[in-house]
């Protein structure tokens, strides 16, 4: 359900327009710039928040703020861009981001970063190239995260097992999985069977030297997708995950169905940012490791962008307040790590040094952990993944179930994400 944050505008002033031609004429009058995001009510709140900041020091613009469910949320988006309404500033993540710049919905922003009117000095160059389409900047990253190994410290204590950590390989994870299984008598299994979770497959091709896209192409052969699937296979054997039901129920992402903290498994697969949801969801302690693999498989990987629309009246004014909440101090300080740990380096110390919540900061730690060992950026997923994704979890399903064989349905995915990139 669409929910309005503010009955009325938040008045703010913009920078007077400052377009590439010099006879652009300057904006006086009033402006008001309409805001869509999805999340929760904290991420509405800590986001208004940061708007009020931009409100004080800008008093002629104005702010219609609109948020929604993640659920939903992009078909309302694209029903506006379609009606050519869209809002003048709104959020969106990788797997749309090339698709909403080859439909020409994103206003491009490399003009205002050459000229540091957007300043992206302060943001790690991978995280500024996971914005980039066709070597445009067609986003800005509103935080970074980490794909992350969640796993109940509380349970493994009482298990007597040692916690996993970051820079085991796969195997050594699915050896540490079915050595949990095998402490718990059975009660509870080591691991989420990760066999269609597209992070997951993403990160374990890049350790073997390959990608999950190149170019509009897949990056991997069937052969290599049957080796991951195999993998999952033998780990199914030997008791690691649980049940088919149990994983496929907690594939959509939910936070309160995640095995973690449902107490079916001691290990779930999540972003970093998630885990004060996660633990939310149950009284033992939760703590994080990155993905297995080598930490190098991993990029700073932009959790949401924002974006401006191609058609709005105020570009000048809303690049301005991308760049305020990109790098101004009190707006991250506002905006926390809810999103993730915030784009610019100089801020994401700051609100890190000040965390009070234990549970923020141990998402805060891994992506300081992390933050010299990542490895370059790919370019983000081409038009079409939302689709791949979709059939890498149907797929995962066929073979978990056994109602097809590892390698037919490996060929049959091949063909039909092909169809669905070349779409």
């Amino acid at each position: 359900m669409l929910r309005a944050l503010l009955g009325a505008p938040l008045a703010v002033t913009g920078l007077a327009g400052c377009g590439d031609d010099e006879d652009t004429p300057v904006e006086t009058s009033p402006i008001e710039l309409s805001v869509f995001w999805y999340g929760g009510r904290e991420r509405a709140e800590l986001t208004e928040r940061a708007l009020r900041l931009y409100v004080a020091r800008n008093p002629r613009v104005g702010f219609r703020v609109t948020w929604h469910d993640r659920v939903g949320y992009y078909e309302r988006l694209a029903t506006q861009a379609a009606g050519g309404n869209a809002p003048d500033l709104f959020q969106l993540d990788d797997t749309v981001l090339t698709e909403y710049a080859e439909r020409k919905i994103l206003l491009d922003l490399g003009g205002y970063v050459a000229d540091r009117r957007i300043d992206l000095s302060e943001l790690p160059p991978g995280l500024v190239r996971y914005g980039e389409v066709d070597d445009r900047t067609m986003a800005v990253a509103a935080a970074q995260t980490s794909a992350a190994l969640v796993y109940n410290r509380s349970l493994l204590r009482r298990l007597r097992v040692p916690e996993p950590h970051t820079g085991m390989s796969w195997q050594e994870y699915v050896s540490w999985a079915q050595r949990v299984s095998r402490a718990a008598g059975g009660r509870v299994a080591g691991t989420m069977d990760p066999s269609g979770d597209d992070r997951a497959l993403w990160l374990w091709l890049r350790a073997k030297g390959s990608e999950l896209y190149q170019g509009r192409r897949l990056g991997f052969t069937a052969g290599e997708l049957v080796n991951w699937f195999e993998l999952w296979r033998r780990a199914r054997a030997d008791g690691a995950p649980p049940g088919a039901a149990l994983v496929e129920r907690a594939e959509g992402g939910e936070a309160a169905r995640q095995l973690v903290v449902t107490g079916h498994a001691a290990a779930s697969f999540a972003w970093a940012h998630h885990l004060p949801e996660l633990q939310r969801h149950t009284r033992d302690e939760l703590a994080l490791a990155g993905f297995p693999g080598p930490p190098g498989a991993q990029w700073a990987r932009a959790s949401v962008y924002w974006a401006a629309y191609r058609g709005t009246r105020h570009p000048d004014t809303v690049a301005d307040v991308i760049n305020f909440l990109t790098n101004n101090m009190e707006a991250g300080a506002s905006l926390g790590n809810e999103r993730g740990v915030n784009p610019a380096l100089g801020i994401r110390r700051y609100v890190r040094a000040n965390l009070t919540d234990p549970v923020q900061h141990r998402a805060a730690s891994l992506a300081e952990t992390l933050t010299n060992q990542l490895g370059p950026a790919p370019a983000p997923p081409p038009m079409g993944h939302a689709r791949v994704r979709a059939l890498l979890v149907t797929t995962a399903r066929s073979v978990r179930s056994g109602r097809m064989g590892v390698r037919t349905a490996a060929s049959r995915f091949m063909a039909q994400a092909d169809a669905a990139l070349a779409g």
